[in-house]
């Protein structure tokens, strides 16, 4: 049975988690990057920690107690946009500070971006290396042999609205092509499933919404919400660059219902 739970990356998604964790009676510890930030969370009921993989200093025996719990949720954002390419390192550093640590359980947080875009339905089974950045994402993913892969669609929720993330671009392609999104609600309630679970789990889970409309008439909705200058597309783009994600799996074998199952409906709670 789960009674502590660390969770790496108390972030943007982390900390949501962190909190809904000792919400319920877990015990939680959480890593920041910052010793102020770390020292905050404690006020939430975390107990919080420095944890900065970039750093060559030594991690102590107390930062180490608070890694080895009943179970871990790895959430270190790859960067792979913005050219950040020490993303396996910090993950190998990592690896090295949880040793032989026995987990009851191991979630590492991954992206659907390891899925191609080839006109058909992708499900767990699915991904495969088709650029680089997939390739890497694959890598960190079989970094850690035991751990319940979790593999996040499009972010939306809290300080990430999809309104601004084309407003006002020209000339945009593909925009008959499906829209594949998860709340943050959604993020943090599918983890909580897995982590509850009693039973057996399978080896990945992809969380996304099930409805997936097209992107032109998603973004132009979300930018006329916030009152900002729709986007427009020039091309509906070819039916061989779609990509539709099934998150069905979790719902499937755990009986998990996705909070957000209308992305229109969605904007409302960003």
């Amino acid at each position: 049975m789960i009674h502590s739970v660390a969770v790496v990356g108390c972030g943007w998604f982390g900390l949501p988690l962190a909190k809904a964790l000792v919400d319920k009676g877990f015990s939680v510890s959480g890593s920041k990057r910052d010793a102020a930030q770390a020292l905050a969370l404690k006020e939430l009921g975390i107990d919080g920690f420095v944890l900065d993989l970039d750093a060559q200093q030594p991690v102590d025996n107390e930062q180490l107690a608070k890694l080895h719990t009943d179970a871990i949720v790895i959430n270190i954002p790859p960067g792979l946009r913005r050219g950040d390419n020490g993303y396996l390192v910090r993950l190998e550093r990592l690896l090295l500070l949880m040793g032989d640590h026995r987990y009851q359980r191991v979630i590492f947080i991954s992206t659907t971006g390891v899925y191609p875009a080839n006109g058909k339905v992708q499900h767990e089974a699915d991904a495969k290396a088709h650029n680089d950045t997939s390739e890497v994402l694959l890598q960190a993913e079989a970094m850690f042999k035991d751990a319940v892969i979790v593999r996040f669609a499009g972010l939306i929720g809290p300080k990430r609205h999809p309104g601004r993330f084309l407003a006002g671009k020209m000339s945009l392609t593909g925009g008959m092509l499906s829209v594949n999104m998860t709340h943050l609600d959604d993020c943090v309630g599918g983890v909580m499933a897995l982590l509850t679970h009693q039973g057996q789990l399978a080896p990945a889970y992809n969380i996304c919404s099930p409805d997936h409309p097209y992107k032109a008439a998603f973004y132009q909705r979300a930018a006329a919400m916030l009152g900002l200058v729709e986007p427009e597309f020039a091309s509906s783009g070819e039916d061989c660059e779609d990509k539709v994600v099934d998150g069905s799996l979790i719902c499937k074998q755990l009986g998990y219902q996705y909070r957000h199952q209308d992305l229109f409906n969605m904007l409302e709670h960003c």
